[in-house]
């Protein structure tokens, strides 16, 4: 066996989080009904492959030789892996539930740009849909809440680059859960500008009014909102340095929506 398909390929990572990632895809096989030995890898070394790709985004190609293995069947073990682990990361109403048992403060939300090479994909008004104006690049939007802390706790399906933050939160039935939250338990979701008319259950800096200035209590009161909310960075930073899989995706886009579940269930698992 190459020495690079060992554990050692993936020392930043818990032994712990390789096994247990082994048993969930031991279980998918038997519910599948695989039989023994029709597999070119068991259940621990195609953990690790996919530990590689997501800890030190190691090529398809390069994880197909290193375990003999066609191309093809890399990716269809990866695609697995991505499958099984998506499978535990929680729904909205879940997060928000254990976010009330927690009695947190307040929530944090903030949408990531996910960076792919995927492009050729016309949107509205012949507009490339996975181009965001804002980045300078491609990608997918995917939405972040976080608790006070900055740690990250729902991530959301992922939405098209070139759709602003507010449209994607609404799409995603954020908006009116999140107020709705914020109304019952007084546990309001701090954004910045970006979220702007998203509701009472946000809280936002003030905008600069055209042609004028902000006064002094809205100028403290932005320091406050933004020192606060500042903490949220994290949440995305925690996901993107960990995984370097979440840095820039070459799969389909469609595909950043388990990539980004199943990153926010292993940093669970490793933390």
């Amino acid at each position: 066996m190459p020495t690079s398909v060992t554990y050692t390929a993936v020392l930043d990572v818990k032994r712990s989080t390789a096994e247990h990632l082994a048993r969930l895809l031991r279980d998918h096989r038997i519910a599948a009904g695989t039989r023994k030995g029709r597999r070119a890898l068991g259940c621990f070394r195609q953990g690790v492959l996919i530990l590689r790709w997501f800890i030190d985004g190691t090529r398809l190609s390069q994880l197909a030789r290193d375990n003999g293995l066609s191309v093809s069947t890399a990716y269809r073990y990866l695609h697995e892996g991505l499958t099984v682990l998506a499978a535990g990361a929680p729904d909205l109403a879940t997060a928000l539930e254990r976010a009330k048992a927690a009695g947190l403060t307040h929530l944090n939300l903030d949408g990531t740009v996910i960076r792919t090479d995927r492009v050729a994909a016309p949107g509205p008004h012949g507009a490339d849909l996975w181009w965001s104006g804002k980045h300078k690049h491609h990608g997918g939007n995917v939405q972040v809440v976080a608790t006070p802390d900055g740690w990250p706790i729902w991530v959301s399906p992922v939405r098209p680059g070139r759709e602003h933050d507010t449209t994607c939160a609404r799409h995603h039935g954020l908006v009116d859960a999140l107020n709705r939250i914020a109304a019952e338990l007084d546990m309001p979701t701090l954004v910045d500008l970006g979220y702007e008319n998203a509701g009472d259950g946000f809280r936002h800096p003030h905008k600069k009014p055209a042609g004028g200035e902000l006064s002094e209590a809205q100028q403290t009161y932005n320091k406050v909102i933004r020192g606060i909310h500042g903490v949220c960075e994290r949440a995305n930073s925690l996901l993107k340095t960990t995984f370097k899989a979440l840095r820039r995706v070459s799969l389909d886009p469609s595909r950043i929506t388990k990539i980004a579940a199943a990153a926010l269930v292993l940093l669970q698992l490793e933390y």
